[in-house]
């Protein structure tokens, strides 16, 4: 959905140097520039991954093109990129936006728990689905994302009643380095698109703890491609449409081959899978 920006919040740590914004929506955005250090390629990568988990129904933040004019820009100069000792100023158009979970001022989001209050994250099934992705899409990047605390409905223990439990959540975010970032291509490692705590992955003990998500993924319908494809504003992708069309190409002929990346995973320096027999 595309959105304004109307109030600038902080610039966020990372190589991208994300700000987070306010959107004219009510809601605030994490935004990547398109002119950002790591190349106009990395808000493509951000979404088509966002359709692609979309589709997966993988836990990640609601996402949005923002358009940042010149009024806006003017008004906010604390708004721009550094580049060693040189001041880049941020391009007026449309950049992407990843949702904050809640307004930054009165709402706590943490990129690490303890192993005690990792264990009670509620949706840890999701750290599985994003490897597959992750696997599928070569994400250089190690596993990247965030926690909060929400009411989760889950059914009360002999009964049929639904009641709301405080719990911490999980969110998958940071897709700039899908298809290799920049390179649009898809190297290979046993370590790649892996999360650093390898406590998520406890529950692994064969291929079929992939599911359905491998499945999906190996009959991912092309028309998701081809919609995700038409989201991208022109100008993120102008001159390199033929570019882009190989390296969609080679993401379709990965589907294939997912189960056999995946069990790769064991042959990394310390196995994430302990309990794979």
């Amino acid at each position: 959905m595309p959105l304004n920006a109307v109030r600038h919040v902080r610039k966020m740590r990372g190589g991208a140097q994300a700000h987070l914004l306010e959107a004219d929506d009510g809601h605030w955005y994490v935004v990547k520039f398109r002119n950002n250090p790591q190349h106009r390629r990395v808000l493509v990568n951000e979404v088509l991954s966002a359709a692609f988990l979309e589709y997966l129904k993988i836990a990640v933040p609601e996402t949005a093109l923002i358009q940042m004019t010149p009024a806006f820009l003017g008004a906010n100069p604390e708004i721009y990129l550094q580049i060693g000792t040189r001041r880049i100023e941020i391009e007026p158009g449309w950049h992407f936006g990843s949702r904050y979970p809640g307004d930054p001022d009165r709402f706590a989001v943490y990129d690490f728990l303890p192993d005690t209050l990792l264990a009670q994250v509620v949706n840890q099934e999701d750290f599985r689905a994003i490897l597959v992705f992750d696997k599928w899409a070569a994400n250089a990047d190690g596993r990247q994302c965030v926690f909060y605390r929400a009411l989760v409905r889950e059914a009360a223990a002999g009964s049929s009643a639904v009641r709301p439990r405080p719990g911490f959540v999980a969110r998958m975010i940071d897709h700039g380095y899908t298809f290799n970032g920049p390179h649009w291509d898809f190297p290979e490692s046993p370590l790649q698109g892996l999360y650093a705590r390898r406590q998520v992955y406890e529950s692994v003990r064969s291929l079929d703890d992939f599911q359905p998500w491998l499945d999906q993924v190996i009959h991912f319908p092309e028309e998701v491609i081809d919609r995700a494809w038409k989201r991208l504003p022109a100008e993120w992708t102008d001159g390199e449409d033929a570019a882009l069309e190989r390296m969609l190409e080679q993401l379709w002929e990965r589907r294939q081959r997912l189960p056999e990346l995946i069990t790769a995973c064991r042959e990394a320096r310390t196995n994430p899978f302990p309990n794979w027999r």
